[in-house]
């Protein structure tokens, strides 16, 4: 069968694969369910301690120092979940005139030796623009204090950088090709019934399907 001849058996029921498209599609847009967007934030500091310099006592190069260092961001990660350092942060939000407030455990951490690295989410964008400095001034200001242990004078915690906000849940692939695929299979499900709705009508419809079944034609009589 030439090609020609398919496109006239697609043709005739046309109304079928584009039925189909078009309910597939307004299904599919009716019942999608699409998550709210998220925004996020990710914030990096370093964490420093001073060595103490004493002259009747051997130098190891600051290496005691060092892992005061790692000791201290370690124990950092845990409190930035704390209700205690969520206060902190909105004492500065409240300072800073902003009517925000954040829960504990809206902020997780993670380190990397003496890099700590602190992440947010939010559903808007321009909130975590105004959370963001809170956390810095928070983290660097008042985090020492939960340490005795450590003081001001020889800690430096230092904001290194910022990220964001940015959409934190973009949508994945196959989100974004949920409607393209169900509009491709809806498109060949429609063609594939044309041609078996052709397959099954047994009526006459050329000349030609005369000739093939062994019947001579004597003349037609054209549709106009």
């Amino acid at each position: 069968m030439e090609l020609k001849q398919y496109a006239q058996i697609v043709w005739k029921r046309v109304w079928i694969p584009v039925l189909l498209v078009v309910v597939v599609a307004v299904v599919t847009l009716l019942t999608a369910q699409t998550a709210p967007p998220s925004y996020g934030m990710a914030i990096r500091f370093s964490v420093g301690v001073t060595p103490q310099a004493d002259a009747d006592a051997y130098n190891y190069d600051g290496y005691y120092a060092w892992v005061s260092s790692e000791y201290l961001a370690d124990n950092l990660t845990e409190l930035v979940s704390s209700q205690e350092f969520a206060n902190d942060v909105n004492s500065h939000l409240e300072e800073a005139g902003s009517s925000i407030r954040i829960p504990a455990g809206m902020i997780s951490a993670e380190t990397k030796h003496r890099i700590i690295r602190l992440n947010m989410a939010w559903d808007n964008a321009e909130a975590l623009e105004a959370i963001g400095p809170a956390v810095s001034e928070a983290m660097v200001e008042n985090s020492i204090t939960y340490f005795p242990q450590s003081s001001e004078a020889s800690t430096t915690i230092t904001v290194i950088d910022t990220a964001g906000p940015f959409l934190a849940n973009p949508p994945s692939l196959r989100q974004r090709l949920d409607l393209p695929i169900r509009l491709m299979l809806a498109l060949a499900a429609g063609i594939g019934l044309t041609f078996l709705l052709d397959y099954l009508d047994d009526s006459v419809r050329g000349k030609a399907e005369l000739e093939a079944m062994g019947i001579t034609v004597l003349a037609e009589v054209p549709k106009k």
